[in-house]
């Protein structure tokens, strides 16, 4: 099997590569700097750039799945020529991928994007699957329907069209688990607000073994990469603290303090999305991390 994977060097796609190599699948991946490209046994580097729309068409030459991780990361501040680079480097990079498909002959028979979480509004009540139709009124929300309506496109070409959202990643290897981590560490950790937020996290094992179960399975629809356990963010940060045996002794950060700090991109830190894994569940994917408490472990101990 050959797989082309977009994103490959960030912290999901990374992962994921490692994944598939040790798995004997060839490796095609797509990055916008020359200096990265690769050419080995089985992991072979193409140059692309979706901001002008090129792509090298080599890339699709006897590839069976393509996985689109890539997109800016939105751990930044939202400003408004930020905001506009998100969307951006989502919808460019899709329909960069679907015009050098529909022009070439190729042999991709699917499309595996990644989505977020983020897509549901926020309830402290409300568990969310994969059926839910509203979309949160949020910048997020937007962008998240947007990236979605642009990967449903290649059902245009017949391809199978996958669509996984993600939660919180946790990783030892950078991500929010590590900025949670720093002022734990440092005696300043707390929640976030009421602490009462529901987070839907992941284990970064389970999300690359989901992308490669739904490569391996043609998975079609949209499916939640969340953990079945999860948690406030007040069990979250007392569960870092305990595993990096850590007092919590600050009083909970106000939501001004943040909002003052971060601008709009606050909201991520308190807005609650109970999201369910039992459609993945279902269809066969078993996680190796279900609780919070024993991911923790594995990551920071």
């Amino acid at each position: 099997m050959r797989v082309l994977i977009t994103g490959a060097t960030g912290l999901v796609g990374s992962q994921l590569v490692a994944l598939l190599l040790q798995n004997g699948v060839v490796v095609h991946y797509l990055t916008t700097s020359r200096k990265k490209i690769e050419s080995q046994a089985n992991y072979h580097g193409f140059y692309w750039n979706p901001s002008q729309g090129i792509i090298d068409e080599n890339a699709l030459m006897g590839v069976d799945a393509i996985v689109h991780l890539a997109g800016a990361n939105i751990a930044h501040r939202w400003t408004e020529s930020y905001k506009q680079e998100i969307i951006e480097s989502r919808i460019l990079s899709s329909n960069v991928l679907f015009k050098a498909l529909k022009e070439n002959p190729h042999s991709v028979k699917q499309i595996i994007s990644a989505s977020a979480i983020g897509i549901y509004p926020d309830s402290p009540h409300k568990v969310y699957d994969e059926e839910e139709t509203t979309v949160g009124d949020n910048f997020l929300g937007n962008v998240v329907a947007t990236w979605e309506e642009s990967v449903n496109k290649f059902k245009l070409l017949k391809l199978n069209v996958c669509k996984i959202r993600i939660g919180l990643v946790l990783s030892d290897k950078g991500g929010a688990l590590a900025e949670m981590v720093k002022p734990i560490k440092m005696g300043f950790g707390t929640p976030f607000g009421s602490g009462k937020q529901m987070q839907s996290w992941i284990h970064i094992h389970d999300l690359v073994e989901i992308f490669y179960f739904a490569i391996q399975n043609q998975l079609e629809g949209t499916y939640n990469a969340v953990a079945p356990n999860p948690v406030t963010n007040k069990t979250l940060t007392q569960e870092i603290a305990k595993c990096l045996n850590k007092p919590l002794f600050m009083p909970n950060i106000p939501r001004l303090m943040m909002k003052i700090m971060l601008g709009e991109m606050h909201t991520i830190l308190f807005e609650s999305q109970h999201v369910s894994s039992k459609k993945i569940e279902k269809a066969g994917f078993t996680f190796q991390y279900k609780t919070v408490e024993k991911a923790l472990q594995h990551l920071l101990t």
